[in-house]
């Protein structure tokens, strides 16, 4: 046997591996998903409920901002504050909120307008006077987007435990009117569940800022928030520095509900740039890894591996793969959204199909430039994650 031959077949071998990594994966998702997803967690007793102090960072008004603050102001929990916390004195988004306190004029709400700068993420910027001002040492910190069920904060708490310093609401969409609507439905509910259910279960960082509750002191023991400033992606730091410290990050059983009022494919698709840009800045390894958690991508050299190794038909192969990884994912998306599927089965096939299809393209894209948009500002993210703001021209 030639020596390009023994490489050809070494690397078929690989590829097939790989193959079969990634059904793997899949299977891990669905089980710990459904063991995990919707179940209820021991709540605690009433003497052993702390506070919570919520940080909510706004910046403009979209059409469902009222109802998804709202949903804060309705939490069924015992002791927690509202912090929210505004960048500009003349953001429309002030009015909103003091609006919801005339409405609401028992809750424990402070308002903080104006940044404190310590470093280019603009997020943090915005949320540290709040964060220095919380009265708690449970701090959550949740995105203007996002809508509360009202037994959500109990849920997150609950999940809690001795042995565990942040506790993280799965990314998950309401469901609203339109095809963009269901296209992001199908996004988190498939690929980005998978994702973040394979990786909580075998206990890797799967940290996403926009439902976050972490325990303030190990923070505090980190520097503060103001340390985290200088990431664009402050969540999966966050995170990472309590682990640092031995404790656990984990999902609660109930996924964030993001509830936007403006949306489209053009701008999601913007954000999944920007998400592949910041993880191949943060884990160097995603740039060869993450690829080959695509169904098509897998689908095209598991066809080529299983026919150099086995002499299967690569067409037959091909198709067989990703009629098994539709099936699954419609499995996956039915667990996520805890009943059937809330729009038409032909509207799912389009949605994933244009998922599957762009996602390699958008891979693509992120190595095409040397920067990234986040709020009309430009940053570049240096390896480690480290990030400096370019000045706009």
């Amino acid at each position: 046997m030639s020596i390009a031959l023994i490489l050809v077949t070494i690397l078929a071998t690989a590829l097939f591996g790989g193959w079969m990594f990634d059904w793997i994966i899949f299977l891990i998702a669905l089980v710990y998903g459904k063991w995990h997803l919707y179940s209820k967690p021991d709540s605690p007793s009433p003497e052993d409920i702390q506070g919570v102090s919520i940080i909510k960072p706004l910046m403009g008004v979209d059409p469902n901002l009222k109802h998804n603050l709202e949903t804060f102001f309705q939490l069924e929990y015992p002791n927690y504050e509202l912090l929210f916390s505004v960048q500009d004195e003349n953001d429309p988004a002030i009015l909103v909120v003091k609006s919801l306190i005339d409405t609401y004029p028992k809750a424990d709400v402070k308002l903080f307008i104006g940044l404190k700068h310590v470093g280019p993420n603009g997020k943090i910027n915005n949320m540290v006077r709040a964060y220095e001002a919380a009265k708690h040492n449970l701090l959550l910190i949740s995105d203007s987007g996002i809508k509360m069920t009202k037994d959500s904060l109990l849920d997150m708490v609950s999940c809690l435990k001795k042995d565990v310093g942040v506790v993280l609401q799965m990314p998950y969409v309401c469901h609203r009117k339109g095809f963009a609507s269901v296209y992001e439905q199908v996004y988190f509910g498939t690929m980005q569940a998978r994702n973040c259910l394979s990786a909580n279960a075998i206990g890797i960082n799967c940290s996403t800022g926009m439902s976050m509750l972490f325990r303030k002191d190990l923070i505090d023991e980190a520097g503060g928030l103001k340390e985290f400033g200088k990431y664009l992606a402050e969540d999966y730091f966050i995170a990472e520095a309590i682990r640092n410290q031995g404790y656990k990050s984990v999902l609660c059983t109930q996924p964030a509900l993001q509830n936007s009022g403006t949306y489209n494919i053009t701008d999601f698709h913007k954000r999944m740039l920007r998400w592949a840009s910041l993880r191949a800045s943060m884990i160097p390894t995603f740039i060869l890894l993450e690829p080959l958690s695509e169904c098509m991508i897998m689908g095209v050299v598991g066809s080529w591996a299983a026919q150099f190794l086995f002499d299967i038909s690569p067409m037959a192969f091909f198709l067989m793969h990703v009629l098994c990884w539709f099936l699954l994912d419609y499995v996956m998306f039915c667990m996520v959204q805890n009943g059937p599927l809330p729009f038409s089965k032909f509207e799912y096939v389009v949605a994933w199909l244009l998922r599957e299809l762009s996602s390699p393209y958008i891979l693509f894209l992120r190595h095409t430039g040397s920067y990234i948009i986040w709020r009309n500002r430009k940053y570049k993210v240096h390896w480690g994650g480290y990030t400096e703001e370019i000045p706009v021209t």
